[in-house]
């Protein structure tokens, strides 16, 4: 499907340096980890942070009810990698077919860890400036709604819930923002992007676990 782009630039305007220059120093300083296991299918997921009118935020979607995997899950944008793409390619890719918005390559802030999914996927998870309010535009196919979540949203101590279940000797993860409540492994992500990006600590999120609805 064509889509609308909407185009922006990575470079941080003044009145977004300030919230901006730290996230990029952490991630450039974050040694993030990869998954070397062959077996599983490569995949990359945009984190792309947009300056607000009531300031920074983060994109996320809610996938669409109509698919037949995962329908209205809360999701990052991304994907599977196609033949010769690198994660960074892939994520630029479906943040532009999902959400309409085309970044450069100078777009990316950095990257954190591999998360390898119940569904069998490494996902890389890609850190995108993504510029000053852009315009988007869903997919209809793919995405059901898009939200930008307020970075602040994200500072709250208690943030994340953790509990047992009999199928795992692992906790599942989640948390809740505002209404929404999202899960592993989009909740970890964002929980990593959080310790990384936010407070500048190394914390790892490969232990957690995801629902059984996830598992497929």
């Amino acid at each position: 499907m064509q889509h609308s782009r909407a185009v922006s630039h990575s470079n941080a305007l003044p009145e977004t340096a300030s919230w901006l220059t730290p996230i990029r120093q952490r991630l450039i300083r974050f040694e993030r980890r990869s998954l070397p296991k062959a077996e599983l299918r490569p995949a990359a997921v945009a984190f792309t942070l947009v300056a607000e009118a009531s300031g920074p935020a983060f994109i996320l979607t809610q996938r669409s009810r109509d698919l037949s995997r995962h329908p209205g899950q809360f999701a990052l944008p991304g994907g599977r990698l196609d033949p010769g793409e690198t994660p960074i390619v892939a994520a630029l890719r479906e943040l532009e077919e999902e959400v309409g918005l085309d970044l450069p390559g100078d777009s990316v802030l950095g990257c954190l860890d591999d998360f390898e999914t119940r569904s069998g996927f490494r996902m890389t998870p890609v850190v995108l400036w993504g510029g000053c309010a852009p315009t988007l535009r869903a997919d209809p196919s793919e995405v059901g709604a898009i939200l930008r979540i307020p970075l602040a949203a994200l500072e709250r101590e208690e943030l994340i819930d953790l509990w047992p279940i009999p199928e795992s000797d692992r906790p599942v993860l989640s948390m809740r923002i505002g209404e929404l409540r999202i899960f592993a492994p989009t909740a970890a992500l964002i929980y990593q992007f959080r310790e990384v990006a936010l407070f500048g600590r190394a914390t790892r999120v490969a232990h957690y676990e995801q629902p059984l609805f996830a598992w497929s």
